[in-house]
């Protein structure tokens, strides 16, 4: 088991993921009932903006390691 940060990172990125999923399939079975209420409507964005941060991290970490790996990130 690795302890790494982007270790960490990428299990919450899918664990957040599977939550994304069920709040937006809850949007749309909460939509063929009617009107939802505002909370469902707004459930998926905490784990959107959690998954963008996260998404972010692990996009760069190959760019940043590469960099760090080259001559001119080691000045």
């Amino acid at each position: 088991m690795s302890t790494s940060p982007g270790h960490w990172i990428r299990q919450v990125h899918r664990w957040v993921s599977m939550i994304f999923t069920l709040t937006v399939a809850a949007n749309f079975i909460a939509m063929t009932q009617g009107q939802p209420p505002a909370w469902v409507t707004y459930s998926p964005l905490p784990p959107l903006f959690l998954l963008w941060f996260t998404g972010l991290y692990l996009f760069a970490l190959p760019h940043v390691a590469r960099w760090r790996a080259s001559p001119v990130g080691r000045v």
